[in-house]
């Protein structure tokens, strides 16, 4: 027999991921496919990083089983290296106990991590906190200079304000003397996947993304910031840089107000969406279906094989 499909379910933020997932969880479920959800959100990974990373709630996982949810302290460093070792290892867990994965995330380097022929070059924790120092040294302009002066067309692709692609370039760049910022072209290397992307109008994410971001704050982001840099959250090199995060120290930090830090945590989202959008649409293996209608569950059970 063979294994479960694995289903990848990608698109932009505020598109309606982690909603549709559960609703074809539960759909496969009723019809006797057991089915579990596995977090392919780099921030969702942190524990007690819940309103800035729109993280589904107990009740929004309508009794669904979650996986790589809370797993990591804010201090730990988290690569998509360790990403796909962990990812890989519970999905196939999973098929072998006859459960249909459903991969769910908005990042095409961690879901292409997981379903291709993907490797990733060697690393070194001295060389990567010296970049990261330098990061903290001369703000992400200045690292972004440095990338430039030595891939140029690295710097080109990979923006200043993507601080972990810049430090993991140019820590790549020490390692092997070169690096590429472009993905692999795509080949599966894990059996039966199946994937669907959300599709939305740019005004109507934008609308969204702007409208999430504000609910955030009066959910009280910048009082769970408050609470996680207790627990260490400025230590932590990747968790510190999330987005709404990083705008939330510069509130804590004075260097600027709450209007500014909204606005900049809309801006930022809305730019990472663009590029979110980018990436996905250049893989034509993705099914696109819209992301404002209903019934999406139903046409991604009808599209899988009978098991």
């Amino acid at each position: 027999m063979s294994a479960p499909p694995l289903v990848v379910i990608v698109g932009p933020t505020a598109s309606g991921k982690s909603a549709l997932a559960v609703a074809l969880a539960r759909l496969l479920i009723a019809g006797g496919r057991p089915a579990e959800i596995v977090n392919a959100d780099s921030m969702a990974l942190y524990r007690g990083m819940d309103i800035g990373t729109a993280k589904p709630s107990p009740d929004e996982r309508g009794g669904v089983e979650h996986h790589l949810i809370d797993v990591l302290d804010v201090r730990r460093t988290s690569t998509v290296a360790d990403f796909q070792v962990m990812a890989r290892e519970l999905i196939a867990r999973l098929r072998a106990d006859g459960t249909t994965p459903i991969l769910v995330g908005g990042s095409a380097l961690y879901t292409r991590a997981v379903i291709d022929d993907f490797e990733f070059p060697g690393t070194d924790p001295r060389v990567r906190a010296h970049w990261q120092a330098e990061l903290d040294r001369l703000g992400p302009a200045g690292l972004h200079e440095a990338l430039a002066a030595r891939a140029p067309e690295a710097a080109r692709i990979i923006g200043p304000g993507n601080t972990r692609r810049v430090v993991r370039a140019l820590e790549i760049l020490d390692l092997t003397g070169s690096v590429s910022p472009h993905l692999p072209e795509p080949r599966c290397l894990l059996e039966n996947v199946h994937q669907y992307g959300l599709a939305l109008d740019r005004q109507v994410m934008d609308e969204r993304i702007a409208a999430r971001v504000h609910a955030m704050f009066d959910a009280g982001l910048v009082e769970e910031v408050r609470r996680l840099v207790d627990e260490g959250l400025r230590e932590g090199a990747t968790a510190r840089r999330a987005l709404g995060y990083r705008q939330v120290l510069d509130l804590l930090d004075g260097r600027t107000d709450l209007d500014g830090a909204v606005r900049s945590t809309i801006d930022g989202t809305r730019r990472f969406a663009r590029k979110q959008l980018a990436w996905f649409r250049r893989d034509p293996r993705i099914r696109w279906l819209p992301a404002t209608g209903p019934g999406s569950e139903r046409t991604i059970v009808d599209d899988l094989p009978a098991p």
